[in-house]
């Protein structure tokens, strides 16, 4: 399942969607302040042979970004074939995005992602554990204990939360 950001320049905030398929052409609203059709971002692992520059966006995500792109690459048709009524499907590929990355899974997305290993209902996964999955990140990475990205004049603030698409 796709990731996708979007920008809002009256929030001046990031946003990420989850699809359930990949859909290039599909623009939310924001759900900040409901601005109709939010900015498509690049991810910065999407960018390759873009030079880093001290202090800017390469040196805040502790990822390595070739092996992020590895990973998104060789699970994109994978994702693309998920069945929507097979929940173990859906936790295999997180599984493998964290192991492919090394980004660890946060303890309610470990939880999540166990259940749905079980069998269970994604939406009641969703329904009983969509408060805890707001208020946490759903992978740790590397180095990182999270924090803000500056005011208007600086970088865009990012919303941790995962937003359905």
């Amino acid at each position: 399942m796709p990731i996708y950001e979007f920008y809002c320049p009256d929030c001046h905030m990031i946003f990420s969607f989850l699809s359930r398929s990949v859909n290039t052409t599909k623009r939310p609203d924001c759900p900040k302040c409901g601005r109709a059709k939010l900015e498509k971002q690049a991810s910065r692992f999407a960018s390759p042979g873009k030079a880093k520059e001290p202090g800017g966006a390469g040196d805040d995500f502790p990822v390595d970004e070739a092996k992020m792109e590895r990973a998104v690459t060789a699970l994109a048709s994978e994702a693309e074939n998920l069945k929507e009524d097979d929940p173990r499907q859906a936790a295999r590929l997180m599984r493998k995005f964290s192991g492919m990355t090394g980004m660890e899974l946060g303890k309610g997305m470990e939880e999540a992602i166990g259940r749905l290993e079980a069998g269970e209902d994604p939406e009641a996964i969703e329904s009983e554990m969509g408060d805890l999955m707001e208020k946490e990140d759903p992978f740790i990475l590397p180095g990182k204990k999270g924090g803000g990205r500056g005011a208007r004049s600086g970088p865009a603030k990012v919303d941790r939360k995962l937003y359905d698409l």
